[in-house]
């Protein structure tokens, strides 16, 4: 089991027998979830292809520029199998760039842009502003033990609404726009506006490992 800042130890630990998870290995922060995913122990296999997802029980979605990525997952003919896959129930984290691919709306997206509608929120891209707005916070995670976690948004999407089926993890202050959710979990579906990879702590990739081992079982 790993342990969250402070030393706590982290809600969910690493089964015997771990899951496959892939990681969309296609542009953005591809070997950084890699990095964290196995030091969890987990198997991983970088999906660019159709057929690298047949033996995977979960996802990641990572950060990077959503337009470009939508437009790779397209050329890569991976759009209908990953939808494919998320409605038979596949547990899936996707942070930053990845939270606008799973939202059912992208509020300024390009006239042809798609999303797997996986989640019920609707993101606006940027929200926070360009590169040189990027910041770094300390937040809550509800229900997830560890303390605070240093999160780290660059370019970040934020949350202008939240479906009635989804729970908010995490929310940051917005200058005069009070408290906006940053990372949120439907069912298996978990989204995050910053990068947990970057910052050393991984409950938000040891909670898509338990759903992948919940979704095993049943």
């Amino acid at each position: 089991m790993t342990k969250g800042p402070g030393g706590a130890a982290a809600g969910h630990a690493v089964v015997a027998v771990p899951p496959l998870v892939g990681v969309l290995a296609l542009q953005g922060d591809v070997s950084e979830h890699v990095g964290v995913l196995r030091a969890l122990g987990v198997g991983v296999v970088e999906v660019r292809l159709p057929r690298d997802l047949a033996a995977v029980d979960a996802l990641v979605l990572p950060g990077g520029e959503s337009t470009t990525l939508q437009l790779l997952i397209e050329a890569a003919g991976l759009r209908e199998v990953i939808a494919a896959r998320i409605a038979a129930g596949m547990p899936v984290l996707g942070t930053c760039a990845g939270m606008i691919l799973l939202a059912t709306t992208v509020l300024d997206g390009r006239p042809d842009q798609w999303s797997f509608a996986a989640i019920d929120l609707a993101v606006r891209r940027n929200a926070f502003g360009r590169q040189v707005a990027s910041f770094e916070e300390d937040i809550e995670l509800a229900g997830i033990a560890g303390g605070r976690l240093h999160a780290v948004f660059i370019r970040a999407p934020v949350v202008e609404s939240v479906g009635s089926g989804v729970d908010v993890i995490a929310s940051v202050s917005m200058s005069g726009d009070g408290a906006r959710p940053v990372a949120c979990r439907q069912g298996r579906v978990t989204v995050a506006a910053f990068h947990p990879e970057l910052v050393g702590d991984s409950r938000l990739h040891e909670l898509l490992v338990a759903d992948a081992v919940a979704a095993r079982v049943h």
